[in-house]
């Protein structure tokens, strides 16, 4: 007979329903109830683990051992949990930068950082900012304390290269964080090619059911860790029990809903490019995508998001009102699809026509269907 299989090597369906959960204790439920608790009791002195809700809860815990163990199956990891993305982004932003120091962001990120670009610099830090793509980042990380990831990028899908500029920043002394928010841990683990933090908001598909706000920073490093769960401890960043406990149960199902998004995702990304009035079609997963070559030596899945541009705002709006099977919203990764023009927000720097599409766990072919015949009514 065979040894004990090493947990580096599960599949990432068996790692996923086993993930944080507790050892058996019979006649409990394999995943225990959400734990709602300001405050616990305290026998001699404050020890812990467990003390005050705004610093630990157990339904947090098992939380995080499950994310750490997605994130780097086998490694010790550190996972913090967060009540959005924005709270686990700026957690590590505000936990590793002081004034004097500089960071250097993409300029074709998540529409927020620009707000959070006004905080730093208002409290003396210098913030650079490159595109994503061709690893522009690199040419502003000179005397950067901490660079900042967004591979792929949202909404534009360019992919950097992540060992490349782990390699360039180490070196230079900086400090590398990945939002790795499109991928999930199944699709890319940024720890695995060397950054220092993990993030995510995991209210796009590592949930996945659009019901929830919840972000995570997972970390090798002890003490990183550390500074990011104080700054959760002052700002209170913290998400509720029940959040936790759905975000758990949920993650059981990632697999199959990320496997079944991508291949959706590929598969509509193949039917647009017989369009002549899809133009700019992005997918790091399609062949011939500017992306692609590279995003094929990090990812182990290519995301579900597709993007492309009608040729106006009227057109791409009329798109959206005839869709039958899509819902016209914000946020992605979720297993029913969305789509949506951004320009509509502003702060992204797209055309009017540019069309966002987060591919769910529908039927292909009802899907691709969908699509093509709200193509051809907006035509007319």
């Amino acid at each position: 007979m065979g040894g004990q299989r090493d947990l580096r090597d599960l599949g990432d369906g068996t790692r996923a329903v086993r993930a944080g959960l507790p050892d058996p204790v019979p006649y409990e439920p394999a995943l225990p109830g959400p734990v709602f608790a300001a405050h616990y009791h305290l026998p001699g002195e404050p020890a812990g683990p467990y003390t005050y809700g705004r610093d630990e809860n157990p339904t947090w815990t098992l939380l995080e051992r499950a994310i750490g163990e997605l994130e780097a199956p086998g490694e010790p990891v550190e996972t913090v949990v967060f009540a959005s993305g924005m709270a686990a982004i700026s957690s590590v932003v505000f936990s590793q930068l002081g004034a004097g120091d500089a960071v250097v962001l993409p300029d074709d990120g998540y529409q927020a950082l620009p707000l959070l670009r006004e905080r730093l610099e208002a409290y003396g830090v210098e913030v650079r900012t490159a595109p994503t793509g061709g690893d522009a980042q690199l040419s502003v990380l000179d005397g950067a304390r901490l660079l900042w990831l967004e591979t792929p990028c949202n909404p534009g899908l360019d992919v950097c290269d992540v060992r490349r500029l782990v390699r360039e920043a180490h070196a230079a002394g900086a400090l590398v964080a990945v939002d790795n928010t499109l991928a999930t841990p199944l699709g890319q683990r940024p720890l695995e090619l060397g950054a220092d933090f993990s993030v995510a908001s995991d209210t796009k598909g590592m949930t996945g059911h659009g019901d929830l706000l919840l972000g995570h920073v997972t970390s090798r490093d002890p003490d990183l860790a550390a500074g990011v769960r104080r700054w959760r401890k002052i700002a209170g960043a913290i998400p509720g029990p029940m959040e936790a406990w759905l975000a758990h149960r949920s993650l059981a199902t990632l697999p199959l809903r990320l496997d079944r998004a991508c291949a959706n995702a590929l598969a509509l990304a193949q039917a647009l490019l017989t369009r002549d009035e899809v133009t700019g079609l992005r997918y790091p997963g399609l062949p011939g995508d500017p992306s692609y070559a590279v995003a094929s030596g990090q990812m182990r899945r290519f995301g579900a998001v597709v993007s492309f541009v009608l040729p106006d705002r009227d057109r791409a709006e009329r798109f959206l009102a005839g869709l039958r099977l899509v819902d016209d919203a914000t946020s992605f990764g979720g297993v029913r699809s969305t789509a949506e023009r951004r320009g509509r927000w502003g702060g992204d720097a797209v055309p009017e026509g540019f069309i966002r599409f987060s591919v769910g766990a529908e039927d292909p072919e009802d899907l691709i269907a969908d699509v093509l015949r709200a193509l051809s009514a907006a035509a007319r």
